[in-house]
């Protein structure tokens, strides 16, 4: 067990940008999981057709199709999703900024992958709201974006808490599939460098890997399981 002591800077560092990829990944998805579950519920059946098609598709695919299309499709339609070097946020996540794309192209496979399940959690808390809430909004002159925005996702964000924990633990465990498409120094890279490249023993290399996933998920879960507690003592 020694390589976990010698080459914990490795692991270090792979730890730190899985969870830089897991940071950007798990806001895109809540952003686009929101405006998915708007569109499904929305009154315009166009739209409602269209949230119906995003979630029907990403949710029935494989993440490594999503995977493969984001790390081969788009560099093959000439982009290398340089829309993500945002200022200042290329700062605090370094990988954004550099030449290598694949960090950007798993960004956006798994915000996109992600966000079908976060719009399906955020609808499901909706449904969960009662129908007078928004029909007494409505009496009162709001329009459905107000509505929404202020009636109704601010209760429906109660119920569906712990199925986006849930979503986002499952894109945390998702994301070791980004070493396998080009992302180098993440989590499940490192697995892959101390083992074929170094040479180094196989079980206290995946011991490493699996006890950083852990630190990322089991912190999610306690808090999703003290939450339910809490609202189990609140009913």
């Amino acid at each position: 067990m020694g390589v976990l002591l010698d080459r914990f800077d490795v692991f270090a560092g792979g730890l730190w940008l899985t969870l830089q990829l897991c940071l950007l990944s798990a806001t895109g998805a809540l952003l686009l999981g929101t405006v998915v579950a708007a569109l499904r519920i929305s009154p315009v059946p166009p739209l409602r057709a269209v949230g119906t098609a995003y979630v029907t598709l990403f949710r029935n695919l494989p993440l490594t199709v999503v995977m493969f299309f984001a790390a081969f499709g788009l560099p093959a339609l000439g982009s290398n999703a340089d829309f993500l070097r945002i200022p200042g946020l290329d700062v605090v996540f370094d990988r954004l900024g550099t030449d290598l794309p694949y960090f950007r192209f798993a960004v956006i496979a798994l915000t996109l992958y992600t966000a079908s399940f976060v719009g399906e959690a955020i609808r499901a808390g909706v449904n969960a709201v009662p129908a007078g809430q928004a029909e007494a909004a409505r009496s009162l002159g709001l329009t459905f974006a107000q509505n929404l925005r202020s009636v109704v996702l601010p209760q429906a964000g109660k119920a569906a808490v712990v199925p986006l924990g849930q979503a986002i633990i499952a894109m945390i465990k998702n994301s070791a599939l980004a070493g396998f498409f080009g992302v180098v120094g993440d989590l499940s890279s490192v697995a892959d460098q101390l083992t074929s490249v170094e040479g180094e023993p196989f079980l206290p290399v995946a011991v490493g890997i699996s006890a950083g996933y852990l630190l990322m998920t089991v912190p999610v879960g306690l808090f999703l399981d003290r939450l339910e507690q809490r609202r189990a003592v609140l009913r």
